[in-house]
């Protein structure tokens, strides 16, 4: 019998260990928390998601708790002032994709599109079982996440490519992509049912 071991891309740092045991690969259905994530895994690009786990409540302070209604308000005074917080990342395009995404997030709901059916809709409405049982065997991008990633900029969305799109549906439990051998996995899995 195989010993349970959490997946080995959160190694020892007690922060990545409460996300992976707490938050990544549980599914996600409130609209906000699923438009913060999308904002924040925009961040990471070219970045490691421990960069922006550690600013997490920066960005909630700095972006109104991502309320789209007050977000999609930002004006150039605003965007100054969030290029000048130390808090967050500091990069004009990616502080700009927030309020991109602000503006996407509600044309979709003024359309009667809810947020998460939308996402969902890409996995069927229900989490996606992978069964890996080495790390190296995880894909990067799927056609779900492309397609995800497509539906996404056609709506108006920034830093959404393919593989933000799918490490987005790991995190929020669209896909299980926990190892087998990971206590995680059934646990995810159990979540789903």
């Amino acid at each position: 019998m195989e010993t349970a071991e959490r997946c080995p891309w959160c190694g020892n740092d007690p922060l990545y260990v409460h996300y992976h045991d707490t938050v990544w690969g549980r599914p996600e259905y409130d609209d906000l928390a699923l438009f913060e994530k999308l904002c924040l895994d925009g961040q990471q690009a070219g970045l490691s998601w421990i960069t922006i786990l550690r600013k997490q409540h920066n960005y909630r302070a700095a972006y109104d708790d991502f309320n789209p209604e007050k977000i999609v308000r930002y004006d150039e005074a605003k965007v100054e002032e969030l290029l000048s917080d130390p808090g967050i990342i500091r990069n004009r395009l990616k502080v700009r994709s927030i309020i991109k995404n602000a503006r996407g997030y509600l044309d979709l709901r003024e359309q009667g599109i809810g947020f998460s059916d939308f996402l969902w809709s890409f996995v069927g409405d229900k989490p996606i079982q992978n069964h890996w049982r080495a790390f190296s065997e995880v894909p990067t991008t799927t056609a779900e996440s492309e397609a995800m990633s497509k539906a996404l900029k056609r709506s108006g969305f920034t830093f959404v490519g393919p593989t933000i799109v799918y490490a987005f549906m790991q995190a929020t439990g669209m896909v299980n992509d926990h190892l087998v051998q990971c206590p995680q996995h059934r646990e995810c899995y159990l979540l789903s049912q």
